[in-house]
């Protein structure tokens, strides 16, 4: 027993003529719901692999304003989503820049004469058309 209880128990209820009244305190125990939007702007500037980076920075941004409005199960689908997104946009991001770093390297070592950034204007004219 807390001291202050204690000497409500030995004391008694308070003696007065006005009616007692009692005060509720409601604490919120807010649930941190991580928006992973840091993230998602990462993966949508450096590794948005099939505009994978740019939706899961939607999901992040629709997570924020769930948030913001109070719907914590909203946020928490949102953020799971974006999350998810985010995996697959750095993975994917990640397995097709060592693709073309590989690609590069391997065309480098076969011709030996050009230099590596002759070859990546290479590979960006092959794809772009030009």
């Amino acid at each position: 027993m807390h001291r202050e209880e204690h000497e409500v128990a030995v004391l008694g209820a308070p003696q007065g003529s006005g009616p007692v009244m009692s005060t509720v305190v409601n604490v919120s125990s807010e649930t941190v719901v991580p928006d992973h939007v840091v993230w998602s702007l990462f993966n949508t500037l450096f590794f948005n692999t099939c505009c994978l980076g740019f939706v899961a920075f939607a999901y992040s941004v629709k997570s924020r304003d769930r948030k913001m409005v109070g719907d914590v199960i909203g946020a928490q689908s949102y953020a799971s989503t974006a999350k998810c997104l985010n995996i697959w946009a750095l993975v994917l991001g990640l397995l097709v820049t060592t693709a073309v770093i590989i690609t590069i390297r391997y065309r480098y070592q076969c011709t030996g004469s050009r230099t590596i950034l002759e070859e990546l204007l290479d590979v960006i004219k092959s794809y772009g058309g030009h």
